[in-house]
């Protein structure tokens, strides 16, 4: 009869408001049945025009391992950070503190978003992640500047395709992301300018990157024409011609290279980034080159023509201690049959 009554009382208060009760009954059932996966997937369909394509897919892979399976069914309103703690726990003991960073990073925005929809009055998970271990950074594997010889007369002397040798150079001469490098169109570039244009929908940041073009990457692409011209990707895929390669084939090359935990291909920016910052170059132009984004100075000045100009001489210097490089590998040991990469290393600082 309390309970009744109680009802009795909620419906007088919602008529005194205006509202009919009917309405709010639906309203009710509606909020039970919108749960974290369909505001989950609200969120995406938003937050996939602001990232790449592969970015966007990799991350809902992500919510569906990590978070969906505990969060998923749970109605919006019902959420709690006991909740999301719980769901993220299975990562927890499995000592994934990077995952769980992220995980708790996408949880936040979800439910931020669902704030912003006016699905719910607050946030309940914003301070979720202090309750986990800080994960440790780790920085993607890379080789000392001085190890540069030994990784280009391993790509020299290595049992790869033409294409997969010319995608690590072309890698290594413009200091693109692995992705960016693998599906590189032909129609991206502007011979004339000698500028290769990545169309934003590309890049990790949503900003078209402009990379001005050296000899050593011209002579590349000139490799490459007679092979790949007729289809749309530079470095074309080994099935199907008309599809760009793997965006794994140069860290798949650099293991059977013996390279394996000791570099992968985006360590090659990291290698560029160190050799051209030992040798004095202007930080943002560096930055700028690495399509980072980090400070007003180098966003606002992102796609000038003058900063593309003034990137232009740094990275001929980049392409020209390449080829030294290579020259005085083969120099060191011209005759030699190829050596173990931490001997040969060794012997070249010696």
């Amino acid at each position: 009869m309390s309970d009744a009554r109680d009802q009795a009382d909620a419906y007088r208060r919602l008529l005194a408001k205006g509202k009919d009760p009917q309405d709010q009954k639906a309203e009710e059932r509606l909020a039970a049945n919108l749960t974290f996966r369909i505001v989950a997937e609200e969120w995406r369909a938003l937050h996939q025009r602001r990232v790449t394509a592969e970015y966007a897919k990799d991350l809902w892979n992500s919510l569906e391992r990590h978070v969906l399976p505990g969060l998923g069914h749970i109605p919006i309103q019902q959420v709690t950070a006991q909740y999301a703690i719980a769901a993220l726990r299975p990562l927890k003991l499995e000592e994934k503190h990077e995952s769980v960073r992220r995980s708790c990073q996408r949880i936040n925005e979800i439910m931020t978003y669902a704030v912003n929809s006016g699905y719910i009055m607050a946030n309940p998970c914003a301070g979720i992640r202090q309750v986990f271990d800080k994960p440790t950074k780790q920085h993607l594997p890379s080789i000392e500047p001085s190890q540069l010889p030994v990784l280009l007369r391993a790509v020299n002397q290595a049992s790869i395709t033409v294409i997969t040798r010319n995608l690590i150079m072309w890698s290594l001469h413009t200091l693109a992301r692995p992705g960016e490098a693998a599906t590189a169109r032909w129609d991206e570039i502007d011979w004339d300018a000698k500028v290769w244009r990545i169309p934003a929908e590309k890049m990790k940041r949503r900003r078209e990157h402009q990379v001005p073009l050296t000899d050593q990457a011209l002579d590349i692409l000139h490799a490459m024409k007679p092979i790949s011209g007729r289809f749309p990707y530079v470095f074309p895929g080994e099935r199907n011609r008309r599809s760009h390669c793997n965006k794994s084939t140069v860290n798949m090359a650099l293991k059977r290279m013996g390279f394996a935990d000791k570099l992968v291909a985006h360590g090659f920016r990291s290698l560029g980034s160190t050799v051209l910052n030992e040798r004095g170059f202007a930080k943002d132009l560096i930055e700028v080159a690495l399509s980072h984004m980090d400070r007003d100075a180098v966003r606002a000045a992102y796609n000038r023509t003058d900063f593309l100009e003034r990137r232009r001489p740094m990275m001929e210097w980049w392409s020209n201690h390449i080829q030294t490089m290579a020259r005085r590998a083969t120099e060191l040991d011209e005759e030699e049959p190829m050596l173990d990469v931490d001997a040969y290393s060794t012997e070249l600082v010696n």
